[in-house]
């Protein structure tokens, strides 16, 4: 189906509305990969995206340092090896700008482009009982019929931009990292600040330190890091890795998170010194090894979390020396355990504390009060004068991209309504009482937390598109789970939840860095493999506890 007419704001809005057998929100990883995936069936599928091109998180942080934190050639398609062959990664942890090109690759080599539009909002979805489609409207005007609502939307996309009284007085400009300007922002000789030092904070800070006048990082919660080495890719180390693609395609999928490694060893089993010869072999890595491949009981077990946190926690005061920073930068042992908040990758990070023009000012018992004319004040009254604010500051995740859309089920019922009470779903990728109505990234499955997003993306969305192709193959026009399927689901991933100490933590994981979020964790944390193997079984059984017409 050929609508270049509809592509980018320019192109006329529809004088009707245009009827779909599948529309999908989003084009990034997962909605590029639908899109095809659904093309192929011979279906009349759109997508459509608030960006102005494709690649969904890789078009929208293009902030100073942006880069992967999974290695390049794990964040891969692997559906088709010369796809995968055809791009070459320069190293094993590109920028967001490698990165960006990479998607247009695959954009351009599947021939997408005219299937999507971009520059343009859903705002309003509604279920429509008698005709069993969904009625889907955006602000530019469009209306679109579609019997598939497929939201591709990502884990990760929903960012929290207005987090401070009186943001709107700044006499400079305010950045959130996740809505980065395309075109180049000035900070030479700037006083700037950073607010946040999660994954994203880290990344600016380390990259901008030594480029401003002066850098204050507001850090309220101190974070477990651990420090990246990033080799370039010779012709020789890209032959390499191109070599390994029929075993990255058969191991991914079923690891425990979709990396390439897994946990293989045994804390029980080992000795003091084969304990720590193993810690210290796997974080000289320089990846994520050492929180997804090393001991899997320091997530279910209070005294070996303990141990790996003490050891990685040395491993920072090493670098950071100065007993303040330590306390501003450093857990200590009361506040929780590494791996149970999302570990960061850094690259001479703590160093750049040791810079005379940058300051950590901690927030954690003293917290930013408002933004006023001059820059950020503190609840003590103490106001740190600033040229430009960078807002680190994170995102509504999982739920919040699907609840800012007015997304209506049966009989009226509201999404958000229902989701700010209990944040439920089947499998992650169906919601009771709204039929049709198919995710990816979404609540209850594996995404951002343990999930390298290429693997568990793939996955999910060729899951939907087996299940569309059923349905067709069966003819079934409409498919919704069970409550007591979905309530199954819900009933398992908590359970599965409540075994690990992520549960028993505060960070975005469970919602906490949200006001009124009902509390669940978001991510599925049973496995990826075994996440896998569920959704496998369930679609060679004819998909039990899915109601379908």
């Amino acid at each position: 189906m050929n609508v270049a007419v509809y592509v980018g704001r320019s192109r006329p809005v529809a004088k009707s509305p245009v009827v779909l057998d599948a529309l999908i929100i989003g084009a990034g990883v997962a909605g590029l990969y639908q899109l095809h995936q659904l093309r192929t069936q011979g279906l009349k599928v759109l997508a459509v995206d608030n960006a102005a091109d494709v690649g969904g998180t890789w078009h929208w942080n293009r902030y100073p340092g942006a880069r992967f934190d999974s290695e390049s050639y794990i964040y891969q398609y692997l559906f088709d090896e010369t796809l995968y062959k055809d791009w070459t990664w320069s190293e094993r942890f590109p920028a967001q700008p490698e990165i960006e090109r990479w998607m247009h690759y695959i954009a351009d080599r599947l021939e997408l482009r005219d299937d999507i539009v971009f520059s343009t909002t859903i705002t309003e979805a509604r279920w429509d009982e008698a005709r069993s489609r969904w009625a889907v409207k955006t602000d530019q005007g469009d209306i679109f019929e579609t019997r598939f609502l497929i939201g591709c939307c990502g884990m990760l996309s929903a960012p929290l931009e207005n987090r401070f009284p009186g943001q709107e007085t700044f006499k400079g400009p305010i950045f959130h990292t996740a809505r980065w300007p395309q075109e180049p922002v000035e900070l030479a000789g700037k006083r700037v600040g950073v607010v946040g030092n999660g994954a994203t904070g880290i990344q600016v800070v380390q990259t901008i330190a030594d480029q401003v006048g002066t850098l204050k990082v507001f850090i309220r919660t101190p974070q477990y890091a651990l420090p990246m080495k990033n080799p370039k890719y010779g012709p020789a180390e890209a032959v390499a890795y191109k070599a390994r693609f029929e075993e990255l395609r058969q191991n991914l999928p079923n690891t425990f998170t979709g990396f390439e490694y897994d946990f293989k060893h045994s804390w029980a089993e080992a000795s003091p010194e084969e304990r720590l010869a193993v810690l210290e072999d796997i974080y000289a890595d320089g990846s994520l090894k050492l929180w997804l491949a090393s001991y899997a009981e320091m997530f279910f077990d209070e005294s070996v979390s303990a141990e790996v946190s003490e050891f990685v926690r040395g491993k920072m005061r090493e670098r950071l020396k100065d007993p303040v920073l330590i306390d501003t930068l450093v857990p200590g042992p009361d506040d929780y355990g590494f791996g149970t908040h999302r570990v960061p990758l850094e690259t001479r990070y703590l160093e750049v504390y040791h810079r005379p023009n940058v300051t950590a000012v901690s927030v954690k018992e003293n917290p930013i009060a408002e933004v006023v004319p001059e820059g950020i004040r503190l609840t003590d009254g103490t106001v740190h004068e600033l040229d430009v604010i960078i807002l680190a500051t994170g995102f509504d995740a999982g739920s919040g991209a699907l609840t800012r859309i007015d997304i209506h089920g049966r009989d009226g019922r509201l999404l958000r309504d229902e989701w700010r009470r209990d944040i439920r779903t089947t499998m992650g990728m169906l919601v009771h009482g709204y039929p049709n109505l198919l995710i990816t990234a979404a609540p209850l499955a594996p995404s951002a937390a343990l999930c390298n997003m290429p693997t568990c993306l793939q996955q999910q969305t060729e899951w939907i598109a087996g299940l569309i192709s059923w349905m067709g193959a069966n003819g079934k026009q409409v498919v919704e789970p069970t409550a007591a399927f979905e309530e199954e689901w819900v009933r398992h991933h908590d359970e599965t939840a409540a075994a690990n100490l992520i549960s028993r933590t505060n960070s975005w994981y469970v919602g906490a860095n949200i006001e009124g979020k009902p509390r669940r964790v978001l991510s599925y944390t049973g496995g990826v493999g075994t996440y896998r193997a569920k959704c496998d079984e369930m679609a060679a059984s004819g998909y039990p506890g899915l109601s379908m017409a």
